[in-house]
């Protein structure tokens, strides 16, 4: 099958490549999606080791992040091989460029914050996955607002709602509160230290009709907040903690780092469960390993990846994910 025009520049036969590993997966999610219910999923996961992006569908655009190695980056082969990756994608998907979103994910230290605006007042707009809505923003920031990797565990979460306490720690844009409230949880508490990502949240919350007294957001550093809460009288049935790898903020006092704190915080976050009470614990970082002492004290600790990491996700390294039971 021949490449899309414009693919065949630099390496050709590879951009070929790329171009026809595209299409099948664009055939094959647009249809598997339908069925779902998403209208935001990935067609395209780094499958192929040499063309290093995730490409994924919002609605009728497009996002596309690069994840370029340090050695293209220096040789400028990054800059040649964005540009017939976008051009395969704008053929081969059939999206103009002014909805085609770009970003790229440069290598970082340890430590370092990816976090932050990249634009300005661009690509707002609301995508559907399930039945509920979301609002997401593919032009200001390098995450578009919405995990979807974490899909599923937000279904396990609408489930096991009905009647319970909800917690969301780290709560970004809160999906997973949306989810909560939709599933009939009788309170749901929100906490992000960013007003941002609170104030998304609160709209998120109001564009799936939920957003009432019932559902609180608070601004604080949520492991800060956790133990501050471990003396308090209030106990919840369900928690969601899916923390960073790291952070750091003027805002906060010191800097969290997942694989150092992960012990500390799983200790609190039990004390603020009721008797029976679950907790799914996430985090991203590559390498993360749970600590023997953190799964002590809980009265069962069950990994759920990869089986957690939905199936337009071909890298099964996104994340891992815990759910744990209080005594």
């Amino acid at each position: 099958m021949a490449a899309p025009e414009g693919t065949r520049g630099n390496g050709g036969d590879e951009a070929g490549m790329f171009a026809n590993r595209l299409r099948k997966g664009a055939k094959h999610f647009r249809k598997w999606a339908r069925a779902q219910g998403l209208t935001a999923f990935r067609v395209y996961d780094r499958d192929i080791p040499e063309y290093p992006f995730a490409i994924d569908f919002y609605g009728d655009c497009v996002h596309v992040t690069e994840y370029p190695r340090r050695r293209a980056l220096k040789s400028g082969t990054a800059e040649t091989q964005r540009t017939e990756v976008l051009e395969a994608v704008a053929a081969v998907l059939e999206v103009p460029a002014e909805r085609i979103f770009v970003k790229t994910h440069t290598p970082q230290p340890w430590g370092r914050a990816q976090y932050g605006r990249v634009g300005e007042g661009s690509g707002r707009l609301v995508v559907e996955e399930r039945g509920l809505k979301f609002w997401v923003n593919l032009g200001d920031y390098l995450d578009t607002g919405l995990f979807m990797d974490h899909r599923d565990t937000r279904q396990r979460v609408r489930e096991e709602a009905r009647g319970k306490r909800f917690l969301n720690l780290f709560a970004y844009t809160g999906a997973f509160t949306v989810y909560a409230a939709a599933g009939g949880a009788s309170s749901t508490v929100t906490v992000d230290l960013s007003n941002t990502y609170l104030d998304w949240a609160e709209d998120n919350l109001d564009l799936n009709g939920l957003a009432n007294s019932r559902h609180e957001l608070i601004r604080a550093d949520a492991k800060a907040w956790v133990d501050a809460q471990a003396e308090g009288a209030e106990r919840y049935d369900l928690i969601v903690c899916d923390p960073p790898s790291f952070s750091t903020s003027k805002k906060m006092t010191g800097s969290f780092n997942v694989q150092r704190d992960h012990v500390r915080l799983l200790d609190a976050l039990r004390t603020l469960l009721a008797p029976g009470g679950v907790l799914y614990f996430s985090n991203n970082f590559l390498g993360f390993q749970l600590d023997a002492k953190a799964a002590r004290g809980w009265k069962s600790v069950e990994e759920l990846t990869p089986a957690s990491i939905p199936e337009d996700f071909q890298r099964k390294d996104i994340h891992r994910c815990w759910r744990m039971v209080a005594p």
